[in-house]
């Protein structure tokens, strides 16, 4: 296959020379509009990636200020029917890659002779998998082809496609004409083979079961699949509770596709000896929902082990409120390769269910298993994140006597281990220490650093080290350690690319530490602190002025031999100290940050003579009402107030 329309780059492995024909020629490069974007390679790509083409169409088509009338005019139909092919090839490349996906979009102008075209690529680096759908001659010399229905939909909507191997990646495009009218005949002949070949489903978007007399407007039927199957991957994708997602699919298919529905989940540290979970019935009517769940919980769903996915008959549940006579047919989830669960469906009154429609919820069920498997990933990554900050954070900050103490600490995503810490421990001769740190990025990274930072600091405190010698020695520790990891790293990089892209990890922090020493009398406290590359503490007095505490040094981790100073002041009864991360200060809305003008000092202006927890709590609030979406940064503050007690 040659490489695809306006690659600049020659193949570098033969390709499947018959899966297409060859792309005509383009317009020159600098005619064709084009546009590109990365996605995840996981079940939230191809819904972002019907967005991505929808708005790039949009704005082409004259709606934005790129355009400007250099293109024909765009039909809704051709819109949606790219949103399709692009939906089928992300989800194809997230399916059988599972790695970052590149999405561009060249828009043709065509000529006197040639149409306009827009030209779709989707770019994955797993290239030794095949793409599902090659003919047999070319899957013969390709041990790793996958059998399924594969990119059927996008050979019926393009005028041309085809897959381009190179080193490290591999390129599925399609070329689709752009069809500003009423669909030529060639476009109707398309569609009346993808009819043919099992997408005719009279009625299946209805709301009432599938029932409608055959012969309807066969376009209307042909973008109803289609769109069904988008739109329930948009869905399904959105979801991280796999019971949700069941019953999610019960609904989706419940009218439309069938009477009747149930599905069993497997349990995923089970293995064999633990029977999948009845998760989800679902009956058109309210009335037979219990009696279907009491029949197929007397009979456990079954399935040899040779169904992957595919249609396998099964015999009807005995239930009078399900009728005598029906067809049901099962099958198996399968996601990444394992089992996730099983799904049964039934239609009353027929013998047999129609291929058309078979075909359909094969396809349906493959989005539902991609989900589920999506969403346990997701759980299992949430989990294992949870036990791991509950790992790293104190279980129970020590109370300093005469001072009130208030925390806050909210990571940005649970499935991630946040970057930020906190700690209040006591030191050495009478002193109490507070730590507050934010390392460079988040999830396993961030955690190393976090479980090598914390039992550090706590160590040379308890051994007497001034504030400022705590610093320069955690300085050294850790880039003594980011040395050593890259020393391992360029050992194992002798094994294999693989381990070369892993390469070290950064060990920078941002931290502010300090000690506080009460007066015998309990009046004051001396506050010794130092900030290396974190937001400045802010000291609020009794009157409502509100200063910094400390001067900007650089962040640990980065420079040897660094040196760090400390500075020292008296706090009296009244005054409140306030530490936060840069989630906090860097908080977005629009161009404009949180802190911009003092934002974070004005706010602690506000707060003088209000005890810490309520300082804590106004200063959260303010942060999340100055933007409209959720904080994107893990968000941790630690208030001190002196001579309040608890």
């Amino acid at each position: 296959m040659a490489p695809p329309p306006g690659s600049d780059e020659p193949g570098e492995a033969e390709a499947l020379s018959d899966i297409s024909a060859a792309p005509g020629p383009r317009a020159a490069a600098d005619a064709c509009p084009t546009v590109r974007t990365s996605l995840p390679g996981d079940a939230l790509a191809p819904g972002a990636a019907r967005r991505f083409i929808r708005a790039v169409l949009a704005d082409w088509a004259g709606l934005g200020p790129s355009a400007a009338g250099q293109v024909p005019p765009i039909s809704v139909e051709f819109g949606s029917e790219a949103a399709v092919v692009v939906n089928e090839l992300v989800t194809n490349a997230v399916v059988h890659a599972g790695t970052t996906v590149e999405l561009l979009c060249r828009l043709e102008s065509g000529g006197a002779t040639e149409p306009a075209a827009l030209v779709i690529e989707v770019c994955d680096h797993h290239p030794s998998r095949v793409v599902r759908g090659a003919p047999r001659r070319a899957r013969e010399d390709l041990t790793a082809y996958e059998s399924g229905r594969g990119l059927h939909i996008v050979a019926a909507l393009a005028e041309c496609w085809g897959v381009t191997y190179r080193t490290g990646r591999k390129t599925v495009w399609a070329r689709l004409r752009v069809d500003a009218g009423e669909p030529s005949e060639r476009r109707r002949g398309h569609r009346d083979e993808v009819l043919q070949r099992g997408l005719h489903a009279a009625g299946i978007l209805a709301p009432a079961p599938c029932r409608a007399p055959r012969g309807p407007d066969r376009d209307w039927i042909h973008r109803g699949a289609l769109s069904f199957l988008a739109e329930a991957s948009d869905l399904l994708a959105g979801q991280f509770d796999e019971d949700l997602i069941a019953a999610l699919a019960g609904q989706l298919l419940v009218p439309r596709l069938a009477d009747w529905c149930a599905i069993w989940l497997d349990e995923e540290a089970g293995g064999p000896l633990l029977a999948p979970r009845l998760a989800r019935v679902w009956h058109a009517k309210e009335a037979a929902m219990e009696p279907l769940r009491a029949a197929v919980e007397k009979e456990p769903l079954r399935l040899p082990a040779a169904a992957r996915g595919g249609p396998v008959p099964m015999p009807w549940p005995a239930a009078a409120e399900l009728g005598t006579d029906g067809a049901a047919l099962a099958y198996r989830l399968v996601a990444g390769g394992r089992d996730v669960g099983a799904l049964l469906i039934g239609r009353d009154g027929v013998t047999h269910i129609p291929d058309e429609i078979t075909g359909l919820i094969e396809d349906f069920v493959r989005r539902v298993a991609l989900a589920i498997g999506a969403a346990r990933k997701y759980t299992r990554q949430a989990t294992i994140s949870r036990v791991l900050q509950r790992g790293l954070l104190p279980s129970r900050v020590a109370e300093i006597p005469g001072i009130d103490s208030a925390f806050v600490y909210e990571p940005s995503n649970e499935a991630l281990a946040g970057g930020d810490f906190y700690d209040v421990f006591p030191g050495a001769d009478g002193r109490w220490c507070f730590v507050l740190g934010d390392v460079q990025g988040s999830g396993p990274e961030a955690a190393v650093v976090t479980g090598l930072a914390r039992p550090w600091l706590r160590l040379l405190a308890r051994e007497g080290y001034a504030v400022h010698e705590v610093l320069n020695r955690l300085n050294q520790l850790l880039v003594d350690d980011a040395t050593e990891a890259a020393g391992a790293a360029v050992h194992l990089a002798t094994a294999g690319p693989a381990a070369e892209a892993d390469g070290p990890q950064s060990r920078f922090l941002s931290l502010l530490y300090g000690e506080l020493v009460p007066d015998a009398d309990g009046g004051s406290v001396r506050c010794t602190l130092a900030s290396a590359g974190h937001p400045l503490p802010l000291l609020l007095r009794p009157d409502g002025s509100v200063r910094a505490a400390a001067v900007p040094q650089i962040l640990l981790g980065v420079i040897e031999g660094a040196r760090y100073e400390s500075e020292s002041l008296d706090l009296t009864s009244g005054d409140t100290l306030l530490c936060v991360t840069d989630g906090v200060t860097e908080r977005r809305s629009g161009p404009r940050l949180f802190d911009d003008a003092d934002g974070l000092a004005v706010v602690l202006a506000g707060c003088a003579g209000l005890p810490a927890a309520a300082v804590a709590g106004r200063i959260k609030q303010a942060v999340y009402e100055f933007g409209d979406t959720p904080p994107a940064d893990d968000l941790a503050l630690l208030v001190l107030r002196i001579g309040a007690g608890r």
